[in-house]
């Protein structure tokens, strides 16, 4: 019992550091998009729409890389990945046209990423744990890729400022190479611990499982909410930067900021995880989402000092991902583990959806308007449909 204690926390870690890398490497790129806009001949428009579609993409292939998890095993998974998004990264820089630019950034870099996130990772550990261990496990996962781009974003700006913005594009792309001897340790771990089958459920085929899925409305009450989550996380951290820029602050204001939600998005996720232990999660999502559109009206009203973005920033991360361990648990609790990567990275498809509009409509709102105004409006509005529609899910004790 001792020993297969010891192998879960160490599956829980190592699946941490993993998204660590993939989500700190991919919440930074928004440092990006200024010296992309100065360097080559793409305007903001193009950028955003790359980035959009990233993030589309991310969503996207989650679902796929889940079920081939689901089936094979994860380690293929994380190795493609890995060798996906670094080629991605390293052909940015050459990428001259709207359509190159899209394939390498929108396509290579998030598909590559999006198999190293938290479906496969998370799907892959919770098999592995009793009912009431699974949101605090999904909240320790989660908060690996906050504490990623707390790292990340602070040292790409400091390798931008020092060496350029090509030579820290090739830095994140040979730090992602950095997965592949993680995800073998992973995989090996798993290997050693016994997988808890506990739902009738779980004994469906997988397309069975996915035509239930889609027919129950909590299911879907569950995407509409993690659409809105997309829709702030990708809008925030494309266009956070350049929001700083129109505020006569520096880069690096831009970056602490993002590290700082990354940091305390920590504390966010793991106490989101533990709450979910001890009550209803569709309560804990609501709150996080109503907490958000409070955050956006506070952040509008305040003078536009450092110290504002900062402490918006602390504020937002406390929420910032920290949805994700609520809604996988919920998904778990509905349908159970088997199946948990495809289940989830459908969820996490929705959420992409949103971020897809995020990111391009910031673009196009900052292109026509010269400011994000509206876009916060958005945001506020979106937050609220959020928080309300998670209260009628019925989950399941």
């Amino acid at each position: 019992m001792q020993n297969q204690s010891k192998a879960i926390w160490i599956t829980i870690l190592i699946a941490s550091l993993i998204l660590a890398i993939t989500m700190g490497v991919r919440q930074s790129l928004g440092l990006f998009v200024e010296h992309i806009d100065n360097s080559t001949s793409l305007d903001i428009v193009s950028i955003s729409f790359a980035l959009a579609i990233g993030q589309l993409v991310w969503g996207f292939v989650q679902p796929i890389f889940g079920a081939i998890a689901d089936k094979k095993g994860s380690f293929g998974v994380l190795v493609l990945g890995a060798f996906i998004m670094s080629l991605g990264l390293i052909l940015t820089p050459f990428a001259n046209t709207d359509f190159i630019l899209m394939l390498t950034l929108g396509i290579l870099c998030s598909a590559g990423a999006a198999a190293g996130s938290f479906s496969i990772l998370i799907g892959a550990t919770a098999k592995n744990l009793p009912a009431n261990k699974r949101s605090f496990a999904s909240g320790f996962i989660n908060a690996g890729g906050s504490f990623g781009q707390f790292i990340f974003a602070p040292i790409t700006q400091t390798v931008i400022n020092g060496l350029g913005w090509i030579w820290a594009m090739i830095t994140l792309a040979l730090s992602t190479l950095l997965t592949i001897p993680l995800a073998k340790t992973l995989t090996s771990q798993s290997k050693k611990e016994t997988i808890i089958i506990e739902n009738p459920v779980e004994e469906l085929k997988l397309k069975n499982q996915v035509f239930i899925a889609l027919k129950d409305k909590s299911y879907i009450y569950l995407h509409l909410g993690f659409f809105t989550c997309g829709f702030h996380v990708a809008f925030l951290s494309t266009h956070l930067p350049g929001e700083v820029a129109l505020c006569g602050h520096s880069a690096s204001v831009s970056a602490f900021s993002l590290a700082l939600i990354g940091f305390f998005n920590i504390f966010g996720s793991l106490y989101a995880g533990y709450l979910g232990t001890k009550y209803k999660m569709k309560y804990i999502l609501a709150i996080m989402y109503a907490s958000r559109a409070l955050m956006i009206i506070a952040y509008m009203l305040a003078p536009k000092t450092e110290l504002t973005f900062y402490i918006f920033a602390i504020s937002l991360g406390f929420t910032w991902l920290a949805t994700v361990p609520p809604t996988a648990g919920i998904i778990a609790k509905l349908f159970g583990t088997k199946y948990l990567g495809t289940l989830f990275g459908l969820t996490l498809l929705s959420h992409q959806t949103g971020g897809f509009l995020g990111a391009f409509l910031g673009g196009l709102n900052m292109n026509h308007s010269g400011n994000f105004t509206w876009m916060w409006y958005l945001d506020i509005a979106l937050a609220i449909f959020a928080a309300l529609i998670n209260l009628p899910i019925k989950e399941e004790k």
